[in-house]
């Protein structure tokens, strides 16, 4: 059950990284002349946002096998 508990937080990421890329959708869209450097920066959202889910699924697999 724990596991599962703790799985939870991989829709939150998942939700996340939506958010990052309709946002770079949504500001290309405003000011394309920016999109090189705005697809950098949600690339690094996109990354964080990504270790927070890995972090969310090392715990789950710890409580599920370790435990």
């Amino acid at each position: 059950i724990g596991a599962g508990v703790a799985t939870i937080a991989l829709a939150g990421a998942a939700v996340g990284i939506g958010n990052v890329f309709s946002s770079l959708i949504h500001s290309v869209g405003r000011n394309p002349s920016l999109a090189k450097q705005l697809f950098g920066y949600a690339i690094l959202g996109f990354a964080l946002t990504e270790a927070i889910a890995l972090f969310a699924l090392m715990m789950a697999f710890l409580i599920l096998f370790v435990f």
